[in-house]
């Protein structure tokens, strides 16, 4: 590229080097609405805090497709699993005042908690719970459609089995975060949510910020933007419920406004104070920030653009580097819904970004567009355009996983039949820790209801039946059936999933 070509491209992006010293944002706006349509992204919030200031902050788009409600500062979007790093902040400041420490083993707060290996509910400490090093990924058949309370919930851990040895890898877990928040609140003798309010919303002054959806419905607020996902390409209004995670609220259930989030951000860059009062000692807020846990595959499929050499967990935090910088992110996703904080603690600088569309992932080029214009062009091939560059990458990543779901279903066996007629399917299917799925049979098809989730069972080959569901987001689901050696069905089996043996 010639010099004079490389500097109109700088242009275009909306600064060249000394804008980036001088005017880091300028231009900044019309490109994140230009990337808001090009991503067709119906709702988006942002703010950009430096040092103690807020530096940008705007709501694009609309709360929900059809309807003129635009997206503002004050629009309440779901903060899904930037939650716990609110949660690992609640566990450092009940640090500091002496009710807890974070190798506590987690059976001095909750002694009912089992998991299936007694070495692990014997050894298990609350900095465990909040690394995702537990020894099993995310038991995400426990909560969302599952209808059961977190009590059920916490009590079922002790059937869920180990896919790894503890402390040995790095596996995402809502459930494991969820407990450390309850534990918290044990800690703390209160529940989860007035710890947050009195702990950090309170006196943070976050009063768009609520703790969870039943809350949101209780307050009236209307407010709120809805969800969106991409069906059949295009963009649609979903039918997620908000919520959906409140039973594991520690997690992920948060809901808070570009405004409200301008405030954490402003708190954690300077250094866990609020107007010059401390909240959270020095050590432990730098606790949340030291590495934990190596994360020994990259996370994001963004780490084949940005080239990380290390990632870790900290606390409520993935921590890695970005061209000589160390970073703090951490994405939040729930239908429809998405959500990204990022940090540069050493420059005193964080972007918060909401969306109203299923993982969207022009989070992730904005936030690393944010911080190329505070570190400055990279240097010599000029500025990335991370919204056409990460675009590109994501349709790649999509239809890669839609052509290996296009040749998986191409293996389908035709002209195959039920071993059984359909009535014989019928019935109720008990697993003791995925609990009940009962099958019947209506207008001459075979339904499935789980939990709060239900779909009607098509026939695919032999005694393999495709799940579709009412939400036309959710991808179609596949369970067999087995039949027991008296030629009735015993088991309902989810592919790639648990099964349940049937109730005679």
């Amino acid at each position: 590229m010639t010099p004079l070509r490389h500097l109109i491209a700088l242009t275009c992006l909306g600064f060249t080097s000394a804008h980036a010293q001088q005017r880091p944002l300028a231009g900044f706006d019309a490109y994140v609405a230009r990337a808001v349509s090009d991503w067709r992204v119906p709702g988006l919030a942002i703010v950009v805090v430096k040092d103690d200031s807020v530096v940008f902050i705007k709501g694009y788009g609309v709360r929900e497709l059809g309807k003129p409600d635009p997206v503002t500062v004050h629009t309440r979007f779901g903060n899904m699993s930037t939650t716990k790093a609110f949660t690992a902040m609640l566990l450092a400041m009940l640090a500091d005042s002496g009710r807890l420490v974070f190798d506590d083993p987690v059976q001095k707060y909750e002694p009912a908690v089992q998991f299936a290996d007694p070495y692990v509910t014997r050894e298990i400490t609350v900095r465990d719970l909040l690394t995702h090093r537990v020894g099993f990924g995310d038991p995400d058949y426990l909560w969302g459609t599952s209808g059961l309370d977190f009590a059920t919930i916490s009590r079922r851990l002790r059937l869920v089995p180990a896919t790894t040895s503890f402390r040995s890898r790095f596996q995402y877990n809502n459930v494991t975060y969820a407990l450390a928040g309850d534990v918290a609140a044990h800690a703390a003798g209160t529940t989860w949510q007035v710890l947050l309010h009195t702990r950090i919303l309170g006196p943070l002054g976050m009063t768009e910020t609520v703790a969870d959806a039943s809350e949101l419905r209780a307050s009236g607020i209307t407010d709120v933007s809805a969800p969106h996902g991409i069906v059949h390409d295009t963009v649609r209004v979903l039918p997620a419920p908000l919520d959906g995670i409140d039973d594991i609220a520690p997690a992920g259930a948060i809901l808070s406004t570009a405004t409200d989030m301008a405030k954490w951000l402003r708190f954690l860059l300077d250094s866990g104070r609020v107007a010059g009062k401390r909240l959270v000692s020095a050590p432990n807020l730098a606790e949340l920030f030291r590495p934990q846990q190596v994360i020994a595959r990259p996370f994001y499929p963004t780490a084949t653009l940005t080239h990380p050499h290390f990632q870790a967990y900290g606390l409520g935090w993935i921590l890695q580097d970005y061209r000589g910088e160390f970073i703090a992110i951490h994405t939040g996703s729930i239908e429809g819904r998405t959500a990204i904080i990022g940090l540069i603690p050493d420059r005193r600088l964080g972007v918060a970004i909401f969306t109203n569309l299923d993982h969207s992932e022009l989070r992730h080029a904005l936030m690393y567009s944010v911080f190329d214009r505070f570190i400055g062009a990279a240097s010599p091939g000029g500025a990335h355009d991370w919204s056409v560059e990460m675009r590109a990458m994501y349709k790649r990543i999509a239809d890669s996983t839609r052509a290996a779901r296009q040749a998986r279903e191409s293996k389908r066996v035709p002209n195959t039949q039920p071993t059984l007629p359909l009535e014989r399917y019928t019935g109720t299917y008990a697993d003791s820790l995925y609990g009940t799925a009962t099958v019947g049979l209506v207008n001459g098809r075979l339904t499935l209801q789980a939990g709060t989730a239900s779909g009607q069972l098509e026939h695919w080959q032999y005694d393999l039946f495709r799940v579709t569901w009412p939400d036309p987001f959710w991808e179609a689901a596949y369970v067999s059936f087995a039949i027991d050696p008296d030629g009735s069905v015993g088991e309902l089996r989810v592919v790639d999933g648990g099964s349940y043996r049937r109730v005679k």
